[in-house]
């Protein structure tokens, strides 16, 4: 079948924004709550408290966003739910009304559309909360809800539904749910009048405006034709609408084209973090997580991982996946790095020249850390504790990606990949960039063949580099020198 995937993703820059925690509005507005229930935003971040961000902080930090050169934003979950992730949805129609509900997200919609910003939401569709009201409802009839069938309740020896204890953890919950989390019921997609539930939330967002769904746990839905009647149905919409699932391995059972549009590609984010932190890595930070940001990786080993996830789908697919460092659910990558600055910037510039969409979890362009979850949803800080150099590096690349079409879709070639310098060339029809990345202690050097380059790039367009170009009949040679712990691209001579 012909794979198709939306235009606009490929040359997309994301910004993924955790709700509760980028920004609060300054601006005068009816709240839900007008006293001052929120946890201090400088404060360590806890599994509970909120912190009070809310959908007109956001708005009001659209010219920052766009200043950076993002032109999508992905927000976790930002439906109404008693909890400051929002992952236990209590209402699908409702956007949280501390977040200023569906009246405020209109708002921030088309503002952000008016800039070219798109907005991609959380679909959160494997499990809902105890506190949704068709869960809620069993909890109070019983037997009597017309909503025993929605969830996986078990069942006695006389095939009668086993009391519930979603609270009460010393007794059986007698229920289905996500990692045996009571708060999170898992329904049962089996049900078609759940499957069509389903279906419809997702078309009414699409409808509304909303540009994709990025899909939580979407492995954990396995009714056969499920994930093809959501894309048939958000495309019937809107061709042109995102839908990317969060799958940390192996991806190519969903991405055949008959379902997502391109995952969470942590299969780059781990080698890229191995390869520019190496032995830096904070173990302690990553070892149960579902991707391997470790053993360090040398830049040969680095160039075989590349290569193998390069070969794993369709180029058509490629070019839309959501790449990443980071994200509200790993540890922040200056904080994996063990605060090592030159392994942050090696890793970003590896992100934002790599086909596919980079996607740059907020606070990590100007430096923000944060250990493991809770601790990697912190408050946006106030301008005088960003790092400058941080901020000023991500802007530089952004202006390159958006610059460059070649590094959003150009091929990708690998040209050197030896010791600790790696080399790679992303060209589109005469447009030619190389970018080298030495993630070693020394200065390196090395003489790398440009036979199959159809141009000699040797203008530095961003870092610090030596180049000399040799050619001896049809023989072309680079000599490239770059110093310790730095990347660079080079670009044609204007």
């Amino acid at each position: 079948m012909e794979i198709k995937t939306p235009d606009w993703v490929k040359h997309a820059v994301f910004y993924q924004i955790f709700p509760d925690r980028f920004a609060k509005s300054k601006q005068p507005h009816k709240r839900l709550l007008t006293g001052n229930p929120w946890e201090d935003w400088e404060a360590p971040p806890t599994y509970q408290g909120y912190k009070g961000g809310d959908l007109w902080g956001v708005m009001e930090n659209l010219d920052y966003i766009q200043n950076l050169g993002i032109n999508a934003i992905y927000f976790t979950p930002i439906f109404q739910s008693a909890c400051n992730h929002r992952y236990h949805t209590h209402d699908y129609y409702q956007v949280d009304p501390i977040l200023g509900g569906n009246a405020a997200f209109k708002e921030l919609l088309d503002a952000a559309h008016k800039r070219n910003i798109k907005i991609v939401l959380d679909g959160v569709f494997n499990h809902c909360s105890r506190g949704f009201f068709f869960f809620n409802d069993i909890l109070e009839n019983g037997l009597h809800s017309p909503w025993l069938n929605w969830f996986k309740i078990k069942r006695g020896k006389d095939n009668k539904p086993l009391p519930l204890a979603p609270y009460n953890g010393d007794a059986p919950a007698n229920y289905i749910s996500w990692y045996e989390n009571r708060a999170l019921p898992v329904f049962n997609h089996d049900n078609p009048e759940v499957r069509e539930y389903i279906m419809e939330i997702a078309e009414y967002w699409i409808k509304f405006g909303i540009d994709g769904w990025r899909l939580d746990v979407p492995f954990e839905i396995e009714t056969p034709g499920f994930w093809q009647e959501f894309r048939q149905r958000v495309k019937a919409i809107n061709p042109d609408a995102y839908i990317v699932g969060e799958v940390w391995i192996d991806s190519r059972q969903w991405l055949d084209g008959s379902q997502f549009d391109g995952v969470m590609n942590y299969l780059f984010t781990g080698p890229t973090i191995a390869f520019t932190a190496g032995d830096r890595v904070v173990l302690e930070q990553v070892i149960d997580q579902d991707y391997e940001p470790y053993p360090a990786l040398s830049a040969a080993e680095y160039a075989q991982k590349i290569q193998d996830l390069l070969q794993l789908y369709p180029w058509e697919i490629q070019l839309t996946q959501l790449n990443l460092l980071d994200s509200h659910d790993t540890a922040r990558l200056i904080t994996i790095a063990n605060n090592d600055i030159p392994s942050v910037e090696l890793a970003t510039l590896l992100l934002l020249t790599f086909p596919g969409a980079p996607s740059i979890y907020y606070g990590d362009e100007i430096g923000l850390p944060g250990r493991i979850d809770p601790d990697c949803r912190r408050g946006f800080p106030a301008p005088e504790k960003w790092n400058q150099q941080i901020l000023e590096m991500h802007r530089q690349l952004i202006t390159l990606r958006h610059t460059y079409p070649c590094l959003r879709t150009g091929d990708y070639q690998v040209l050197y990949a030896e010791g600790e310098l790696y080399v790679f060339a992303r060209t589109l029809d005469t447009e030619e960039l190389i970018v080298a990345v030495n993630t070693g202690t020394a200065t390196v050097k090395g003489n790398i063949d440009g036979k199959n380059l159809r141009t000699q790039p040797s203008k530095v367009l961003y870092g610090t580099a030596e180049v000399e170009w040799n050619q001896n009949g049809e023989i072309k040679q680079m000599t490239l020198s770059l110093p310790p712990r730095t990347g660079c691209i080079l670009g044609a001579e204007s």
